[in-house]
């Protein structure tokens, strides 16, 4: 018996960015390597490669641990700054409180998830401040050990550089480290203009989880560590997890792929401009509302019920009504077009009349 399954065109596919493909070039890299034989677990030149590039754009030797999913690389970066009595700070909203289904906790053998509230899901400074004291040598209370940022934030809002290095300093004076959760992080650096190095270990980050997948890749993200102290521990991890793939050439082609050319930041820049259209198109539409300026590549607006219904009906895919009546979320990505932009305003504008 065979199975028919719907693809929904590029154009219509608005609920996440994990809708969209592969840029061609890394469906390439990956094809190419394919061919041949080469020493298993990391020991090829694909992964030297990627190691390469990583640790020049962010203008230092890095410790590369290539991973197959975000939460595997949240999770493992957590664990390795943690320990089991320890607590992570991060907004409640962030994916690793919200979306990742208790991995944090299990990788770290229990260490408790505290949400820190602050605008715009990002943490607020004095909200901090109070928790990373909270019951501090309490043996009664788990103890703050790590702040983890989202960079971009799971509602599309970007931390400033001066933002970042300001938590940073919070929890490295409560001596805690600093956990970057860059899903979107090339979303990110292009929203800021900033550089790689700027934005991580420069403003007082650890351990990066470097996410790929979501901008071009298939399957492949990345812990970068900028301490090399926790490179034992966290290889051990890895291993441990089932993350060290026995054919990692497959996941680091991937990286060295996304890498070369700036081809992670053009991707990151459609993505980016692509919401930015979809937004200043929704403005000048009676009845929708923007939530916020879209800052990367994630949009929250207020539509109409019949609005809503009527895109649904012409197919296209986005979540609504998960947070509160009437509020939806669109996602732009790489594979966006500004025809596939404007078809959507169209659609809107004509449920609107």
């Amino acid at each position: 018996m065979s199975t028919t399954i719907a693809i929904t065109p590029s154009s219509r596919a608005f609920i996440s960015d994990n809708m969209a493909g592969a840029s061609p070039q890394i469906a390439q890299a990956v094809a190419d390597a394919a061919a041949g034989q080469v020493l298993p677990y990391g020991n090829d030149p694909f992964t030297d490669s990627a190691r390469r590039r990583l640790s020049e754009i962010f203008e230092r030797d890095v410790d590369v641990f290539p991973v197959s999913t975000g939460s595997a690389a949240n999770g493992l970066s957590l664990a390795a700054l943690t320990p089991p009595w320890g607590s992570v700070l991060s907004h409640p909203d962030s994916h690793i409180n919200t979306d990742e289904c208790g991995a944090p906790e299990f990788f770290t053998n229990g260490a408790k998830l505290v949400g820190v509230p602050g605008p715009d899901s990002k943490i607020d400074p004095e909200a901090l401040r109070v928790a990373v004291r909270r019951r501090a040598g309490d043996v009664h209370s788990v103890q703050p050990s790590v702040v983890s940022v989202s960079q971009a934030t799971e509602s599309g809002s970007v931390y400033t550089l001066e933002e970042i290095r300001g938590l940073s300093a919070i929890a490295k004076d409560a001596g805690l480290r600093v956990h970057m959760d860059g899903a979107r992080f090339a979303n990110a650096l292009d929203h800021l203009g900033a550089t790689p190095a700027e934005m991580t270990w420069k403003a007082g980050v650890d351990v990066l989880s470097f996410g790929a997948t979501k901008n071009g890749a298939m399957t492949a993200d990345a812990i970068v560590s900028f301490d090399p102290a926790l490179a034992a521990e966290l290889a051990f991890r890895v291993k441990r997890a089932g993350q060290l793939a026995s054919k990692m050439r497959f996941h680091t082609a991937q990286i060295d792929a996304y890498l070369t050319d700036g081809l992670w930041l053009h991707n990151a820049r459609q993505a980016n401009a692509m919401a930015t259209r979809l937004g200043d198109g929704l403005k000048s539409i009676p009845g929708t509302g923007l939530l916020a300026t879209p800052q990367a590549n994630i949009l929250f607006c207020r539509l109409p019920q019949q609005v809503t219904e009527g895109l649904l009906a012409e197919g296209y895919v986005f979540y609504h009504d998960r947070w509160e009546p009437g509020i939806v979320r669109f996602v732009t990505a790489f594979s966006h077009s500004a025809d596939d932009i404007d078809q959507l305003l169209d659609a809107v504008r004509r449920h609107t009349r």
